[in-house]
């Protein structure tokens, strides 16, 4: 994502997206990266990328939040790997399956707490 990106959730980037709690913000991401697993899967290379740039979008968004100031590391690794998987050489061998099992976890979090 280049700075002169439109962003796409302007609503949560407005201040909305730091009031949720982080096992929120990562099931929403979760959402956006199983999209562009599916459409990647389909092979629809456009729609799969758009998916990917609101995840990435989103990431970016968490790594801004100063309450997960904690985990930085772990956000901005989840967002390394993602661009690798997507975009790069896969050096990390991502699957669909590992990103599937990494994400669960947050969604069935944010789901059980909400």
């Amino acid at each position: 994502m280049g700075k002169n990106v439109t962003l796409q959730h302007k609503d949560l980037a407005s201040g909305r997206w730091q009031e949720m709690r982080f096992v929120e913000q990562m099931a929403n991401i979760a959402s956006e990266v199983e999209r562009s697993l599916k459409w990647k899967e389909k092979n629809n290379a456009p729609y799969s990328e758009k998916a990917l740039e609101r995840a990435l979008e989103l990431l970016d968004m968490t790594l801004e939040d100063p309450k997960n100031k904690s985990r930085l590391r772990e956000i901005a690794r989840v967002r390394e790997t993602l661009s690798d998987y997507f975009y790069g050489n896969n050096q990390y061998a991502s699957t669909p399956a590992s990103w599937r099992s990494y994400f669960s976890v947050f969604t069935f979090a944010a789901r059980k707490t909400c």
